[in-house]
């Protein structure tokens, strides 16, 4: 999502961060994702994943002088400093906190059906990863929450604390790919006999002592998929993605283009299962105008290392059925 450059206060004697509030918030792909969003004067665009409003803003100057913005987010935190940092666009903003699941009943719900353009950003962002008290970062010592929607629903030490063994085990494995998910289900579960795993040093300390050496000093942080898994299961980011996706597509435009930057395979596997679906059979209404994923250059991966992951896709709207 919108991830740049973070500075650190500095680093704990047990490898927690603590991390300072300037956040730089620089959209991955940004340069790809508008020379494809915004390709004509003016238009109106949906942004799925608003967060701060980094894209939204290059978005309005790039269609000014009245191209507008729809913009989407499940955290009423990022809808706050998206709407001070839009202020200079009064007029032709709109800000929505909701789920994209639901993208087609926020637009009617503001007088529009179509749109030029629609993107989404998916993810988590440097914001939420610096706030402690959100739970995102194993970087952090923070509560185990990880919601989204601040308020609502089951928070990640809900699932750890919650869920069978074998259950944990799953959820890490198919939504973080962990290669060692029973071992640190195995070991989450002697440890939260012993008292509840409430914040994220908690769940890390589990978590590296239940992986091999050789793992714990790898190029990626042990936790790192552990809190993927976790994350997207408490937000049940992969559930509403293909359907929100179709929506999208339905929502566009003849010629309005849909792009979509995922950072994981999962997600990725998503999408492109969902574009080539829809640009095939006997009346197809998307035409794929990234045949392969565009990744970030050499130089945005060395300046952004948490952008290496990024793929981006694109795709035009025919003329096609439309769905219900």
């Amino acid at each position: 999502m919108y991830i740049g450059p973070t500075k650190w206060e500095k680093v704990e004697s047990n490898g927690i961060l603590r991390v300072k509030q300037n956040e730089l918030h620089v959209p991955v792909l940004a340069h790809e994702t508008l020379s494809w969003l915004v390709h004509r004067q003016g238009g109106r665009y949906l942004d799925c994943t608003i967060g701060p409003g980094s894209l939204a803003s290059r978005i309005l100057d790039l269609s000014s002088p009245d191209g507008i913005v729809v913009g989407i987010d499940r955290d009423k935190e990022a809808i706050a400093v998206a709407r001070e940092r839009l202020k200079p666009f009064a007029g032709r903003t709109c800000l929505i906190q909701g789920n994209f699941s639901e993208l087609k009943q926020h637009l009617q719900s503001v007088g529009i059906s179509e749109v030029d353009g629609v993107v989404f950003d998916l993810g988590v962002s440097s914001a939420q990863l610096a706030r402690p008290e959100r739970g995102f970062s194993f970087l952090t010592d923070g509560p185990l929450d990880m919601r989204m929607e601040q308020g609502t629903g089951q928070t990640a030490a809900d699932l750890v604390n919650k869920l069978s063994e074998t259950e944990l085990a799953d959820v890490i494995y198919r939504y973080g790919e962990e290669r060692y998910s029973r071992r640190i289900a195995r070991s989450v579960a002697r440890a939260r006999e012993r008292r509840p795993l409430r914040t994220t040093v908690d769940l890390v300390s589990v978590i590296r002592d239940a992986v091999p050496a050789s793992y714990r000093h790898g190029h990626l942080h042990c936790a790192t998929r552990t809190f993927q898994a976790l994350r997207i299961a408490v937000n049940r980011e992969l559930e509403v993605l293909e359907h929100a996706l179709r929506d999208a597509a339905d929502v566009l435009t003849p010629g309005g283009r849909l792009c979509v930057i995922s950072f994981h395979s999962l997600e990725d596997r998503i999408v492109k299962q969902a574009f080539r679906a829809l640009s095939q059979g006997p009346d197809p209404c998307l035409s794929r105008l990234t045949k392969k994923p565009q990744i970030p250059s050499e130089r945005e991966r060395r300046e952004n290392p948490r952008a290496r992951s990024a793929k981006l896709r694109v795709v035009e709207r025919l003329s096609g059925v439309r769905h219900s």
